[in-house]
């Protein structure tokens, strides 16, 4: 109980994870504020933390693939960046750094092997789930530092989704991941947000484009959107039958318009701080009700307890030299 209310009941839902071993894992390069070459990289540590948070996920019951590492690809191991798959179409990677450049390939090459036949590679640059964020009923999709503008509409074409743009300003969060993650999707039978004056989710991202410059790569899409453990909450089960989505995010991260659009969409959304992004505690996996997070995301976790969550800590400490956290290496496929 939180005062005179329940927690709200929270299900777990099974996910498949693809996740590539950072066998090959080291900083030689500096593609973000993050990346240091000259400070020491343990890689064997790096592999440790790695699969601390691989079994992890096996023991909240979901499934993960691996991907082979590939020798001269150190970043390989970020697996998000290398495609997005909604309802078994997917959209490959393009990336913006050229030593990134290569892994596209070896990825697209693990789905046409693994029985994927919708497979689109892109034109526009696109670094994947770094940019993009499924909600289960519209993308949102991040700009500013690495993926294109235009590969916002590339991705709703692909993908056959609605897609909102949301403009990052601070290059330590240099992809959307980083400063937003979704803690519980929409579920059939969610209904638009109220928009107040009459008007549905549509109406909603119509005026906060209006007011602020933020982007829908479709005008004419209708989006719809939502009105170790810590001590945990004893709550199972989920948000139930017709939920809308509640995220994560630090406003700080985005432009002055985006941060109203965030607001109309997710007006219930756990609003994270400083401390929270400096962490990568952002770059969070969700399953609706369990949640893996860095283990200096306290502040976070604290929060999300109280609202129904029950948190699972990990050490990312070495990925995070690269500028990577527990989503950064976990790229989600569904079918």
């Amino acid at each position: 109980m939180t005062g005179d209310h329940a927690l709200p009941v929270r299900v777990p839902t099974p996910r498949h994870y693809l996740m590539c071993p950072p066998r090959h894992f080291a900083v030689e390069y500096s593609i973000n504020p993050w990346m240091d070459p000259d400070q020491p990289v343990d890689a064997e540590l790096a592999m440790r933390q790695w699969t601390t948070l691989r079994d992890t996920y096996r023991e909240l019951g979901h499934t993960v693939d691996e991907v082979p590492p590939q020798p001269g690809l150190p970043d390989m191991v970020f697996a998000a960046n290398s495609g997005t798959v909604v309802d078994g179409r997917v959209l490959g990677s393009r990336f913006r750094a050229p030593e990134r450049a290569a892994e596209a390939e070896h990825f697209r090459r693990w789905f046409v092997e693994n029985g994927f036949r919708d497979v689109t590679m892109p034109r526009q640059i696109n670094e994947a789930e770094g940019d993009f964020v499924w909600t289960g009923r519209v993308l949102l999709a991040g700009t500013g530092f690495r993926t294109d503008p235009g590969a916002h509409a590339e991705a709703q074409e692909a993908l056959g989704v609605p897609a909102v743009s949301l403009q990052l300003v601070d290059e330590r969060y240099y992809h959307l991941d980083t400063a937003l993650f979704v803690l519980s999707g929409d579920t059939a039978g969610a209904g638009p947000v109220d928009a107040g004056a009459g008007g549905g989710a549509g109406a909603e991202v119509d005026a906060g484009v209006a007011a602020s410059g933020a982007r829908v790569a479709d005008s004419g899409a209708r989006v719809a959107a939502p009105g170790g453990r810590v001590a945990g909450s004893g709550a199972g089960g989920g948000a139930g039958v017709g939920s809308r989505a509640q995220i994560a995010y630090y406003p700080e991260a985005f432009s002055a318009g985006s941060r109203r659009v965030l607001r109309r969409l997710f007006p219930d959304a756990v609003i994270a701080t400083k401390a929270d992004a400096e962490c990568f505690g952002l770059n969070g996996i969700s399953d609706g009700r369990h949640v893996v997070l860095p283990i200096e995301a306290t502040g976070l976790a604290e929060r999300l307890t109280a609202r129904g969550y029950e948190v699972r800590f990990v050490d990312i400490s070495e990925l995070r030299k690269a500028g990577g956290g527990p989503k950064c290496c976990t790229l989600e496929i569904r079918k």
